[in-house]
């Protein structure tokens, strides 16, 4: 038996092992065995290991990398194969090792002589007791004569089996491919030994990106770096990616921003080879990677903005006040991106009850365009609906473009209602009324129309309207008919029918029918115009504008006979339409004039506008239904006062134009002087230089004249020696005088200037402005009489500016008459304006309004205008004058060379001008503020 501890070495040096030998023996040959083991597997893998190492080395170099994927694949496949052959073939000639081979091992790495190891396994040849204690103690000492086993580390080296020494030049050259592939090592070498993965370092594939903006918030498409980017968006935005050059399909990698998808779809789908397409529509926002072929390519990160839903709200007072016929919806609706449509939905107040009390009235309310902020106020008809004159609640509902609902808070108020005057058809509107609302069955509401068929007027007299009446009873006993589709057909019915009956009370059979032509034909354009409406832009087409035309014909015929039917009754009341000159003509005109905005304004998408004229014209129609002969008398005598409003203005306007004829006198006098004067001073000065060429000497030069060379202003006392001899004035004349003090020879000291005749055109001038302040005084008093207002303060400036003009005349003095003159007409200006605003506050359109051409004329002045008419002249009048009244554009003579600039000039002078401006703009010597002023004037030329 082996002992516990073996001294290390011969001389008695060595430390006893606390180890026992049999546990270190046994470790010495597990390791030994692994060593042989890698020994005997050298020749298997190092050649293995070699094949990758050079695959390696080309894969760090991109060598593999410049092959298709395919042939890529069948590389690594034919490889890997090999690799597996050569192990499997060369694996089975490896011969597991023995335990002989184990402790020679680990003799020859320890060191051990005379293999001690093998004596330990020995067994003495004979058995006997002395025989064993020797065979013991030899044991002993052999086990304690072993110091430190070892097994030694492999020997990879191959040796002769490697003459080019490939095990030492294979890892060089990796450790030196490691080194130059630097920071792409892991992806070259990922992408060497993957097919479908690129090179970091390869060409990067042609990248298009662009968001698509959705269609209710239109804009150009935003653009996207083909790196690196940032966009903000609304939501619902697509995003549209093209890569080309990229062989495999690529991905978009979503990192949403919050919760929720962020994105819909993002695969991509090929378009040829090489070439891949996406559009991912855009939820919410989100960091995308557009990745392929193991590389990340662009990096987006993309806001999305929500679509809010529209906000809306009532304005103020919603509904009709006491007597309006109309129900106001004021509105504000705001979405950032724009407003489909909008439309009110109302319900009837908690008091109604029965099967009506779940209905729903939406009021579609017509917008122009699709506005991001649309406000204003409606005023739609709804006195036919049962719910005409009760309290209903409202809410505002508006649509974005993007489908967006947004509801406003409830509103209660109380709808519009007709007035009837009519006690039978007040009769029959509060059957239908109690029957629409359910406050009342159908036998009570038949036999109150029954009870109601038996008086005598009108029913009694007019067979249709008792058909009518028993038509609807009997749909109300009738158990053939739905309850509530007879109901519906006996609520239309009363309707008509009492307003039959109220036509047929103001207007006879022929006004009532003519009133129901007017109503058919206007639902008719109505109807027309919401269809337009809701087709967009398809409403636009040919087709539709011209359907539109021909049910505006119809209603103009339809309100042409309305007209004939009021006339007719009105003379058989002894009431005629009054004959002044004109109206007929003026009617036709402002009613064909509002037709054609109507319809321009549908034409260009307005569909707002042309439902407020249709308003309009409805408000007409609906006078003119109610006209009664008492109203015609009353349409006389406003338009008797209208007629004489209209002949004032007319006086007013033409006192104007006279007025201005006159300042344009006085400025051409003005103008003459100014031309001498200067043509005088030509020459004076062209005779100086003349002088100053052809004698040098300054002597002998006088001194006031010295002093003009030099620029300088002649003192008080000082006299040109040669002005008596050039004709000038005599020392001493007050032209000298007014010389000597530079100040411009105006007033009385120019009438030595005058041209012939100038005295006697101021003359008659005087004379004309003498009768201009008598017609405006009388004017003024005209004026109090048809208003029983005081004359505008306008009248009384203007009528002292006429006085101190004709003063100025009388001196002679045309500089101080032409200011006066254009003060008056200033004063004039403001005369007819408080004049306007005074007859427009007192005049009201009354009952005019019920006829279209009588409140809405357009006429040029002419009597009958009403006064729309007047302020349209007044600004037509205003359109062809400058801010002094005088008309523009005619070309005046005497223009002031130095403070006018004409507004209007002949064709030759226009020519003269522009040629002189060139010539100076060729003179590059000049300063250049000057050049760049005159290159500014040419430069529309």
């Amino acid at each position: 038996m082996v002992g516990g501890s073996t001294s290390l070495g011969n001389d008695g040096a060595r430390a006893s092992s606390v180890v026992p030998f049999a546990v270190r023996l046994a470790a010495a040959r597990h390791r030994a065995r692994l060593v042989l083991w890698i020994e005997a597997l050298r020749p298997v893998v190092l050649p293995v290991l070699g094949v990758l190492a050079a695959y390696m080395i080309a894969g760090l170099l991109g060598l593999p990398q410049a092959l298709s994927d395919l042939l890529r694949g069948v590389i690594l496949a034919l490889l890997a194969g090999a690799c597996v052959g050569w192990i499997v073939w060369r694996g089975r000639r490896v011969v597991a090792p023995t335990p002989d081979d184990i402790d020679r091992r680990i003799e020859r790495a320890s060191g051990l002589a005379h293999r001690p190891l093998q004596t330990l396994a020995d067994h003495p040849a004979t058995g006997g007791t002395e025989q064993a204690g020797l065979w013991a103690a030899h044991l002993w000492r052999t086990g304690h004569a072993i110091g430190r086993l070892r097994s030694g580390w492999p020997r990879l080296w191959a040796g002769a089996q490697d003459p080019w020494r490939l095990g030492i030049v294979v890892p060089v050259a990796l450790l030196a491919a490691l080194g130059w592939a630097g920071p792409e090592v892991p992806g070259r070498l990922a992408a060497a030994f993957w097919p479908g993965l690129d090179d970091p370092g390869a060409a990067r594939p042609h990248i298009q990106a662009w968001i698509t903006l959705p269609a209710y918030a239109p804009g150009a498409p935003v653009f996207l770096d083909e790196r690196t980017g940032q966009a903000t968006v609304p939501q619902g935005s697509v995003l549209s990616v093209s890569v080309t050059d990229l062989h495999g399909r690529p991905s978009v990698r979503v990192a949403p921003m919050g919760a929720g998808p962020a994105v819909a779809d993002e695969r991509f789908r090929a378009l040829g080879p090489g070439s891949w397409s996406a559009e991912i529509k855009l939820l919410g926002s989100a960091t995308l990677a557009l990745r392929g072929r193991g590389r990340t390519f662009s990096d987006w990160t993309v806001t999305v903005m929500p679509d809010a839903a529209p906000t809306v709200a009532w304005g103020a007072r919603p509904g009709s006040a006491a007597g309006e016929w109309r129900t106001r919806l004021p509105y504000a609706a705001k979405q950032a991106y724009g407003i489909a449509s909008l439309h009110a939905e109302l319900r009837l107040a908690p008091q109604g009850k029965g099967a009506a009390a779940g209905r729903v009235l939406s009021v579609p309310i017509p917008l122009d365009g699709q506005p991001r902020d649309a406000s204003g106020v409606t005023t739609p008809d709804l006195s036919a609906d049962p719910w005409a004159g009760e309290e209903v609640v409202g809410r505002l509902v508006a649509t974005s473009t993007s489908g967006q609902q947004g509801k406003s808070p409830e509103a209660r108020f109380r709808l519009g209602a007709r007035k009837f005057t009519s006690p039978v058809a007040k009769a029959v509107l509060d059957i239908r009324r109690r029957l629409a609302l359910g406050r009342e069955g159908t036998a009570e509401g038949a036999a109150d129309l029954a009870a109601l068929g038996e008086m005598p007027d009108p029913f009694q007299a007019d067979a249709g309207m008792l058909l009518n009446l028993a038509a609807a009873a009997a749909l109300l006993e009738s158990t053939d008919v739905a309850h509530q589709a007879a109901l519906d057909q006996v609520v239309a019915r009363l309707w008509y029918l009492a307003l039959e009956i109220e036509d047929v009370r103001h207007g006879g059979q022929a006004g009532a029918q003519a009133a129901l032509d007017v109503r058919a034909a206007q639902d008719a354009v109505t109807a027309q115009l919401n269809r337009m409406r809701a087709l967009g832009a398809q409403g636009q087409s040919p087709a539709e504008q011209s359907e539109l035309q021909r049910r505006m014909e119809a209603l103009r015929q339809a309100i042409s006979r309305r007209m004939q039917a009021l006339a007719q009754q009105a003379l058989q009341s002894h009431t005629a339409i009054p004959d002044l000159p004109g109206m007929t003509q003026d009617g036709d005109r402002a009613l064909s004039k509002m037709m054609q905005q109507m319809q321009d304004a549908a034409k260009n998408g307005r569909s707002a506008d042309a439902m407020q004229m249709m308003q309009r014209m409805e408000d007409m129609l609906e006078h003119m239904r109610t006209a009664s002969p008492q109203d015609m008398a009353n349409l006389a005598a406003q338009m008797m006062a209208r007629q004489q409003a209209a002949e004032q203005q007319a006086a007013l306007r033409d006192l104007i134009a006279r007025q201005s004829g006159l300042l344009d006198h006085s400025q051409a006098r003005l103008d003459r002087v100014q031309r001498a004067r200067d043509k005088a001073e030509a020459e004076r000065r062209a005779k100086q230089e003349e002088e100053a060429d052809s004698d040098g000497d300054l002597t002998t030069m006088p001194a006031a004249e010295l002093m003009r060379r030099l620029g300088l202003r002649p003192l008080p006392g000082m006299q040109d020696e040669q002005s008596g001899q050039q004709g000038g004035p005599p020392p001493g004349s007050a032209a000298a005088d007014g010389a000597a003090k530079g100040a411009p020879s105006s007033g009385p000291g120019q009438r030595g200037e005058d041209m012939p005749g100038d005295e006697a055109a101021r003359g008659n001038d005087r004379a004309m402005q003498r009768a201009l302040g008598r017609a405006l005084g009388e004017l003024g008093r005209e004026f109090k009489g048809l208003t029983g207002k005081d004359a505008p303060s306008g009248f009384a400036d203007a009528g002292q500016s006429i006085k101190n003009a004709r003063t100025a005349l009388a001196g002679g003095d045309d500089a101080a008459a032409a200011a006066a003159q254009r003060k008056a007409l200033a004063d004039l200006q403001k005369g007819d304006q408080q004049m306007h605003q005074a007859m427009k506050g007192s005049g009201g359109s009354g009952m005019t309004s019920f006829l279209p051409g009588f409140s809405n004329s357009s006429g040029g002045g002419k009597p009958g205008d009403g006064e729309d008419s007047g302020e349209s002249a007044q600004e037509d009048e205003k359109g062809d004058r400058d801010p002094l009244g005088r008309r523009t554009g005619e070309g005046k003579e005497g223009i002031d060379a130095d403070t006018h600039v004409p507004d209007a000039m002949s064709r030759e002078r226009a020519r003269e001008i522009e040629q002189e401006l060139r010539r100076r703009d060729s003179d590059r010597t000049r300063p250049r503020d000057e050049l760049d002023y005159l290159d500014r004037l040419l430069k529309p030329f």
